[in-house]
């Protein structure tokens, strides 16, 4: 599964997720910082990434136009870079699983 991180996520999340999310990427890394929202969606949409956000406008864009590309919100807050990389090794499974499911646009998790 491939993660799109969007820019309120620090980009050396990448780094420290890549064994289990091979191919993801920070919106950085692309050239997409400071870019509508709706141009990152289409992004993820068109080159098959999941998007992982703390932004709630994806979250109403995920329910207003459901997927792709799918979406996993990030209900936490301010925190530190660890606790988000742990966050996103933790639920290894459950985000795996969510990818495969048809019927699910988000995952929320906190």
């Amino acid at each position: 599964m491939k993660l799109l991180l969007d820019e309120n996520l620090s980009d050396q999340i990448v780094g420290r997720i890549i064994d289990l999310y091979p191919d993801s990427q920070h919106v950085k890394t692309l050239s997409l910082t400071n870019t509508d929202d709706g141009i990152i969606w289409e992004y993820a949409k068109a080159h098959s990434f999941v998007i992982v956000s703390k932004d709630s406008d994806f979250h109403q864009r995920s329910l207003l136009y459901g997927h792709p590309p799918k979406f996993i919100y990030l209900r936490i807050g301010n925190s530190p870079t660890s606790k988000i990389v742990q966050i996103l090794r933790d639920n290894f499974v459950t985000i795996i699983e969510f990818g495969s499911r048809e019927l699910e646009s988000i995952l929320v998790l906190a």
